[in-house]
């Protein structure tokens, strides 16, 4: 019996959000690089703060 399945389940009505992939359709998949870079940019600003608040 298999009680946890790890895919949402896909709604009636044929479509899959219009994107054409056959994936689901996720707004975020559009930013990833955007994010990433925003990311370690942060990394590098808050390494530096405290980089220079030890010494």
């Amino acid at each position: 019996m298999l009680l946890v399945h790890a895919a949402p389940p896909i709604p009636g009505g044929g479509g899959n959000g219009g994107n054409g992939t056959g994936a689901p359709s996720s707004p975020i998949d559009m930013y990833v690089y955007v994010l990433s870079a925003i990311a370690i940019t942060f990394i590098v600003m808050f390494t530096r703060k405290y980089k220079n608040q030890k010494v």
